[in-house]
């Protein structure tokens, strides 16, 4: 319980302590015009209250990513929340408060327009290339699984449950940020913590044992190796591409750059506490990492976990509000993972969105692409998803270090996470089954020789900023 509740301070202490070095790295104008201000369009350029943003941000960036991720992750043991605690000060707040508060300077836009001005042209084509596909993957099994967990928790056929979700996605895609996803948004993250509070709270009055063999380091039951492999196993809850393509939404809707610390960074604290909570449920409650592995079976079936979980502490009814909560999340951050591919299409073909005429012509787009991988089998393509995910997020750190050090700041904070995630991805590359296939030493050699590469490539670009 110690464990739990020092990790939770930190996490605190590191928006209270760290949050403020970063805001002041970044140096902010608190007279400055926002783009919600400057551009605003009411459409996707609108001025929001700060809390209601806030939420919104917090109920995007989280998906499944806390609660799944979280619980997979937990198959390493307590060392998981050495992750999840650093991870989400040093790395994961620095990438989300970077990709939120760089966008507020660059008109709102998004990541691909950043790799555009930083990397080139021809990087930024591939770039999208990449980012819409896995946006529209994204957007695609977040409405199956949803649609499947609805299906078991209530009854009525799958299909019919994955149109209704995907004619709301369409919807929210294409109307005005204000109304579905500034109306429902806070009410739905209200519903996450609320469960998320009454989990830790039955967890505490069960007398649980929180952290069995706490003193072992890894006590993943396959022996799965720590590093690469949990790293990239727990991301929303650490450290999340994903993020930088859902911040520049809400930079559109920030009217003052004072709040970019709570937005960005504060929802990244907020998302590893849920992720925190998440870890410790799934050891404590199956008794430490054996029990845990059973539950999930060789499926890995963190949908299962959760419902046994939930309902073994809060009951029947518990177990409908976790569920209910966990749905929403998968649902409200694929349909912001398609309105974000439509926005990232916008901004790069300069195809503007106040007409409807041209919104409807993107969603159109999208969703039939995107409803049509929904009856194609993802399994295979998805376990790629946790690589590709945490490349998004090196290549928005070394984005943020290229900016800091453009401007004269003190780059390091986004310039050591970068290398540490860039070593983290290399070294996978070279261990997973799904690419090279190495034995674990060497991938690392691979890992820290892609690192070094790509670390020589940074200082050389930087020297034109000078």
């Amino acid at each position: 319980m110690g464990l739990f509740l020092t990790s939770a301070f930190l996490l605190v202490l590191g928006y209270f302590i760290y949050g403020v070095v970063v805001e002041k790295v970044f140096d902010i104008r608190i007279d400055h015009k926002t783009p919600a201000v400057i551009y605003t369009d009411g459409v996707d350029y609108m001025p929001l209250s700060p809390w209601r943003v806030f939420l919104i941000q917090f109920l995007n960036i989280a998906g499944l990513g806390p609660v799944f991720g979280a619980i997979l992750g937990a198959l390493y043991g307590p060392v998981c929340l050495f992750w999840i605690v650093l991870g989400s000060i040093f790395a994961g707040g620095v990438h989300d408060y970077l990709s939120g508060m760089i966008s507020m300077r660059y008109k709102g836009r998004t990541l691909s327009y950043f790799v555009e001005i930083f990397l080139g042209k021809k990087f930024c084509i591939f770039f999208l290339s990449v980012l819409v596909i896995l946006l529209l993957i994204i957007g695609s099994i977040f409405a199956k699984t949803p649609a499947m967990m609805l299906s078991n928790l209530i009854g009525m056929d799958f299909i019919w449950w994955l149109l209704i979700i995907f004619s709301y996605y369409f919807l929210a895609t294409m109307l005005p940020i204000d109304k579905i996803v500034g109306k429902f948004y806070p009410f739905f993250a209200a519903m996450l913590l609320l469960a998320t509070v009454l989990l830790i709270s039955a967890l505490f009055m069960g007398g649980y044992e929180f952290y069995p063999n706490l003193m072992t380091l890894n006590q993943n039951p396959t022996g799965k190796p720590i590093f690469p492999l949990m790293f990239i196993t727990i991301a929303c809850g650490a450290l999340s591409g994903f993020h930088a393509t859902q911040s520049p939404m809400m930079s559109r809707c920030l009217t003052n750059e004072k709040y970019g610390r709570p937005i960005f960074y504060g929802a990244m604290i907020l998302e590893g506490i849920v992720a925190l909570v998440w870890a410790t449920l799934s050891i404590a409650f199956f008794h430490g990492t054996e029990g845990l592995n059973e539950a999930l079976g060789p499926s890995g079936n963190a949908g299962k976990v959760v419902s046994l979980i939930s309902e073994g502490l809060l009951g029947k009814y518990g177990k409908i509000l976790t569920v209910s909560s966990i749905v929403l999340l998968a649902i409200t951050s694929g349909d912001t993972a398609l309105r974000s591919a439509r926005l990232s299409l916008a901004d790069f073909f300069k195809i503007k969105q106040q007409k409807m005429s041209n919104r409807l012509f993107l969603s159109v787009l999208i969703f039939a692409f995107a409803m049509t991988l929904a009856f194609v089998d993802l399994n295979k393509i998805w376990l790629y998803f946790g690589f590709t995910n945490q490349m998004l997020a090196t290549i928005m750190l070394w984005i943020g270090a290229l900016y800091l050090k453009r401007k004269g700041r003190f780059y390091l904070i986004a310039l050591l996470p970068a290398i540490f995630i860039t070593s983290v991805c290399g070294t996978y590359l070279g261990y997973s089954e799904l690419m090279l296939r190495q034995d674990l030493n060497t991938s690392v050699i691979i890992g820290l020789v892609i690192t070094a590469f790509v670390t020589v490539g940074f200082f050389a670009l930087s020297k034109k900023y000078r």
